[in-house]
């Protein structure tokens, strides 16, 4: 936006007090000014206008016809800005945290956690936005994210949650027919993917075997959806600990082999770059320590600023 076609925005402020109150002086004395400042703030919008914006009279000042176009205009714009910064505090006092993250690690790892993450000392309300679209956290406001990646990305703090020791895990009517064996034959059963199937490529390639993903094999675009069709006996999938681990998946898969492999990718918290937010640190402490972050690690991602 070119900033030269707004008019003085400092004097915006003054204008709209001046027409609630109908009064300078009254405004003078809400924005702790001068009677001769609000008059030259005033005056200063309505040259800028071209037209004057309030008519002077004995008891006060009232809104031209073209005040009033302004003061509607105003009004609107200073509301949208007062609705977006309710994000950050709530009418309870306790800061608001908005937090984007990716729906597998959301529903896997973080939901379990939430009331956790806002705790109670101090109180937290977390602003959960769940998408897989690469955000611009500063342009979306957001305080801090939850990725799945290959590393870090520019114009981003960040540092890695955990890694994945990923194992071939099926459901139990599937896992005994599979039985064990040489590797190759889970081959003879479709293999379950999310849009990155490198985890399979590695798990594979670490045993001497060329997997390249076939047309019986079944992709989803998100691991939710791989577990699930897993878990209904579609073919084998990997479990990705520690978005496995649970009571819930223990009677839905069994392992059907002991390799494992690191996945060659990872999850990641990002934030913005520069000074985070007081109540985005608190959360941030609290997710790193849930995932086990070593202690220099986290205030290296607190602390570092580019």
């Amino acid at each position: 936006m070119d900033h030269s076609s707004l008019p003085p925005l400092d004097t915006l402020r003054a204008f709209d007090t001046a027409a609630r109150t109908g009064s300078f002086s009254a405004t003078a004395d809400t924005l702790n000014l001068t009677h001769g400042a609000v008059s030259r703030q005033i005056a200063k919008l309505e040259r800028w206008f071209g037209h004057r914006l309030f008519a002077r009279q004995a008891r006060g000042v009232a809104l031209t016809p073209e005040g009033q176009r302004l003061f509607l205009r105003t009004t609107e714009a200073f509301s949208i800005i007062a609705d977006g910064s309710d994000r950050w505090v709530d009418a309870r006092g306790s800061a608001v945290v908005r937090l984007t993250s990716i729906p597998s690690v959301s529903g896997l790892w973080l939901m379990q956690r939430l009331n956790r993450f806002e705790g109670s000392d101090p109180p937290l309300r977390i602003e959960l936005t769940v998408e897989h679209r690469h955000v611009d956290l500063e342009a979306e406001g957001a305080d801090l994210a939850i990725r799945c990646g290959r590393g870090r990305v520019p114009n981003r703090i960040s540092v890695q949650l955990f890694e994945e020791l990923c194992y071939p895990i099926a459901a139990p009517a599937l896992a005994r027919r599979i039985g064990s064996g040489k590797p190759e034959r889970l081959l003879d059963h479709p293999l379950i993917h999310d849009s990155d199937a490198s985890a399979w490529r590695a798990w594979f390639s670490t045993q001497g075997i060329d997997y390249r993903p076939r047309p019986q094999d079944r992709r989803f675009e998100d691991y939710n959806m791989v577990l699930e069709a897993a878990a209904h006996g579609l073919g084998i999938a990997l479990a990705r600990p520690p978005m496995i681990e649970g009571p819930q998946h223990r009677d839905r898969f069994m392992q059907v082999d002991q390799h494992r492999v690191k996945n060659p990718v990872s999850y990641w918290l990002d934030r913005p770059q520069g000074k985070p937010r007081p109540a985005a640190i608190i959360l941030a402490r609290r997710i790193m320590a849930e995932a086990a972050i070593p202690q220099g690690s986290a205030e290296n991602f607190i602390a570092a600023d580019s």
